[in-house]
């Protein structure tokens, strides 16, 4: 369910309107009649955007590994410009 609330409600009720929120419902602050912000309840990213987010997620590679696809690359690619 959504309420709307004045600016001037909403600076007087605000813990009751974020308690609101935490109960699943959404709050619409309106300045003379006119919407111009929504209190909604925060939710923590899936995956943060950070350094190492994705350890446990990519596998680990070798240098020595690293190594030979960079090589394989490089055979692929000089075949290809070879047989054009």
């Amino acid at each position: 369910m959504t309420q709307m609330v004045n600016m001037h409600d909403a600076k007087s009720r605000l813990s009751s309107l974020i308690a609101s929120v935490e109960n699943g419902e959404e709050v619409i602050i309106a300045r003379a009649g006119t919407p111009v912000a929504k209190i909604v309840s925060y939710a923590e990213p899936a995956h943060p955007d950070r350094f190492g987010s994705l350890k446990d997620i990519v596998p680990y590679i070798s240098l020595d590994a690293w190594e030979r696809s960079d090589r394989d690359m490089e055979d692929v690619w000089k075949l290809r410009g070879e047989n054009l």
